[in-house]
């Protein structure tokens, strides 16, 4: 029998009990991230049964932050950001500073450090970029400009946490060492740190914006797959390790440089692709590793410090960002959104925690009360997103509602369209379907989720609909009663599935074509009410075969029919096309 081993039986039983619990989480319509926190405290000496290696779990989730951090960088862009900043970098500030404050207050209640406070205070200042996007996702919400206010203010967060974690290490150090602490030696250790780090971003923007996106350039350029997902990975791997050994930075932060210097390359979407799968596996082994260090006891030995740290999380970080937004002069629903955004602490908080814990300033009772804090917010935040979006709904006037711009031009929308198309997803097939439509003179609803794209087609004078085709009142919206036809064009196979199921729950007679990629989605595409399923490499087959001026329906056909023999010889099963065919024009000769 072989022996697993403790590493093997840390990344497996720990992948899948996490996808377990993720999956029931989901099921439960709460963040997944919850379920991954539970599978680390299963896994953790806190509870009884197998107790997985906490020092090897630990590595491994320095990976996943590290791919993280890598993923925050190719998402950052500084032109989004100044397109808010008027209010979401004084606004960040301000919310992290009352944040802060409020934890230093809580911490010295509970008779802590002014340091330990100090950290305390900034992991509960920082929300988690994967519950916020998710949130504003799922209420369509991301291209509004209430969304572009909330994700910009947490890229103003997600720096000042870049920033604190440059800058704890040395001052932590200074201020251990004794309890004099020369005022002048801890301004020079930290102006050292600060100056390699400005070195280490200066390389970065001036040299990695060029060399980064052409070593990637070299390696696409082979066709590899393999190859150029090994380069993306090697290349965020290596500056964060280069950022620690050479410049005294953190991992997080050499990889989120990594991941900006090739934001603005034609790339980046690519690897971000492809990287993504690894920096879910990775990622999940940190919240798994978070979980592990965190103590159930602390919810009964602690009860009112638990009851505090989540308060300070939803409602004191919550009520500082609407009174900032309002100041501004900003809507009541934009204050509210973004203050249900900002209730709830995530990613940030666990490295910064983590961060405290290796320095010997956070205690395993402080530790313990940030993971309580980060799973009761995660998991009450859904709720408290759907209290403002229901509270908004009955209060708001007419007036309140088109000031949103997706009010603006979903009410544009003409009653009286008939016999017409509805294009869901305008992509680059979209797009293509669309240009034929409009040279047939066939009137077309284009469907999307983009809100630039929307905009972008309304200005072509196409008429539009903003929202997500798998919700009704979408479909409603592009006068789904009265269309001819559903054209289905977006690459989830599955969610166009759940489109054709409301489309033909709603209209029997409806004609509906989608495209899909894989047979599994096809099958499951037809199964939900599509009159058409149309895959792509069926579709250029029978185009190369047409070219070549042989019936693709017969030897398709003929395939089809192989298959589906069990009884002939594995010969007859093939279907064979001479290289150096030479048939007549028309032929329609059969193929030997």
């Amino acid at each position: 029998m072989h022996d697993t081993g403790p590493l093997l039986a840390a990344i497996i039983g720990g992948i899948v009990l996490a996808a377990i619990l993720g999956m029931l989480a989901n099921r439960l319509r709460i963040s997944p991230l919850v379920g991954y926190l539970v599978a680390g405290i299963i896994f953790g000496p806190a509870t009884p049964g197998f107790v997985a290696d906490t020092a090897i779990i630990s590595q491994l989730a320095e990976i996943g932050v590290i791919l993280l951090m890598f993923a925050v960088g190719l998402h950052f862009s500084l032109k989004d950001l100044l397109a808010v900043k008027s209010i979401a970098i004084p606004g960040a500030v301000v919310q992290i500073a009352v944040a802060t404050l409020l934890g230093m207050g809580l911490s010295s209640i509970l008779g802590w450090s002014f340091t330990t406070g100090l950290v305390f205070g900034l992991c509960l200042s920082t929300a988690s970029t994967v519950v916020l996007l998710r949130a504003l996702e799922e209420r369509e919400l991301i291209e509004s400009k209430r969304g572009r206010i909330a994700i910009g203010w947490l890229i103003v967060e997600d720096l000042a946490m870049v920033l604190t974690l440059v800058l704890l290490p040395p001052i932590v150090t200074m201020m251990g060492d004794s309890s004099d602490v020369n005022f002048w030696d801890v301004m020079i250790e930290i102006t050292k740190t600060v100056g390699l780090v400005i070195v280490f971003i200066a390389i970065m923007i001036v040299v990695g914006r060029r060399v980064i996106p052409w070593l990637l350039a070299k390696s696409a350029s082979t066709g590899s797959e393999e190859l150029f997902t090994l380069s993306v990975l090697g290349i965020a791997l290596g500056i964060a390790l280069a950022a620690v050994q050479l410049f005294g930075a953190s991992f997080a932060l050499g990889a989120f440089f990594a991941g900006m210097a090739l934001t603005e390359s034609e790339l980046s979407h690519r690897a971000a692709n492809n990287i993504l799968p690894l920096k879910d596996a990775f990622a999940v082994l940190f919240f798994v590793s978070v979980g592990m260090l965190f103590d159930p006891q602390i919810l009964i030995q602690h009860p009112l410090a638990t009851l505090s740290t989540v308060v300070i999380i939803i409602f004191g970080k919550s009520i500082a960002a609407y009174l900032i937004v309002r100041i501004f002069g900003h809507t009541k629903r934009t204050a509210l959104t973004i203050s249900a955004s900002l209730a709830q602490i995530g990613e940030f908080a666990f490295i910064l925690a983590a961060l405290g814990k290796v320095l010997g300033v956070f205690p395993n009772e402080a530790y313990s009360l940030i993971l309580a804090g980060a799973i009761i917010s995660i998991v009450i935040n859904p709720f408290i997103f759907n209290l403002v979006e229901h509270y908004l709904s009955k209060t708001e006037t007419i007036v309140d509602k088109i000031i949103d711009p997706i009010a603006v031009i979903n009410q544009q929308i003409p009653e009286n369209l008939h016999d017409h198309a509805i294009l869901v997803g305008h992509g680059r097939l979209g797009s293509t379907i669309a240009r034929q439509l409009k040279s047939r003179n066939i009137p077309f609803v284009a469907v999307d989720n983009s809100l630039t794209l929307i905009e972008q087609l309304r200005n072509d004078d196409i008429i539009a609909v903003f929202g997500n085709a798998s919700k009704p009142e979408t479909l409603e919206l592009a006068q789904l009663k009265t269309a001819k036809w559903l054209i289905i064009s977006t690459p989830n196979g599955y969610e166009a599935g759940e489109i054709c199921s409301q489309a033909r729950e709603a209209r029997p007679d409806l004609a509906i074509y989608v495209r899909a990629f894989y047979d599994d989605e096809a099958e499951y595409i037809a199964e939900h009410g599509a009159t058409g399923v149309i895959t792509g490499e069926e579709e250029i087959a029978k185009h190369i075969l047409g070219l070549m001026h042989l019936d693709p329906t017969s030897i398709i056909e003929a395939e089809a029919e192989s298959e589906q023999s069990d009884e002939k010889p594995e010969k007859e099963k093939k279907i064979n096309i001479p290289v150096n065919a030479n048939l007549p024009e028309g032929d329609g000769s059969p193929i030997e």
